[in-house]
Order: structure tokens, then C-alpha cells, then sequence
């Protein structure tokens, strides 16, 4: 496949992307480099490979879930600017 300047100007009008004469060149260079690129990948035999969604094996890096003492009210609101009670004050942004 092979994009010309008209092709990479519309794509840029539906994006809404102003490009000059020389950056729709070089774009449509890149592009078409691009393509290329990805034809040939497309060439690669790929039977019997089963898909992956990662390449490396994953392991769950949670820590486990334990109950622990948390902080007492006074120390967490030791430093806020405005409380309401046991709560932290916070200007409203929504009408």
C-alpha cells in the first residue's frame, strides 16, 4: 500500500490537523514506511504460535491483606487547613 500526499492531507483534515506541503511529505514518507513495515511482519509464518497477551509471565505484586492499627483522627488532621469534625474541609466545586 502505498499513501500519497492527497491521502495523508484528508487524514489530517478529518483530524483537524493543519500540516504544511513539506510536513504531509514527510509524513506520507513515514507512513509509508510504517506500512511497510507491517506488510512484512504480515509475511512472518506464524503457525502454531499461540497468542500472548504479555511476553513475560506475570505475577500478582499485591502485598497481602492484612488488618493493621491505622492512624489516630488527631494525627491525620493534624495538618489540614480547615476541618469540619472528623473530617477534612474542602472548597465545593460543584454548584
Amino acid at each position: 500500500m502505498n499513501l500519497s500526499r492527497d491521502v495523508v492531507a484528508k487524514v489530517a483534515k478529518l483530524a483537524r490537523i493543519r500540516l504544511t506541503q513539506a510536513e504531509e511529505e514527510s509524513f506520507s514518507v513515514e507512513l509509508n514506511n510504517i506500512l511497510s513495515y507491517v506488510e512484512q511482519l504480515q509475511e512472518t509464518d506464524v503457525e502454531g504460535v499461540e497468542p500472548l497477551a504479555h511476553c513475560l509471565p506475570l505475577q500478582n505484586a499485591f502485598r497481602a491483606d492484612e488488618q493493621q492499627p491505622s492512624l489516630a483522627v488527631s494525627d491525620v488532621l493534624a495538618n489540614a487547613p480547615k476541618r469540619a469534625g472528623d473530617f477534612y474541609s474542602v472548597p465545593a466545586i460543584l454548584d
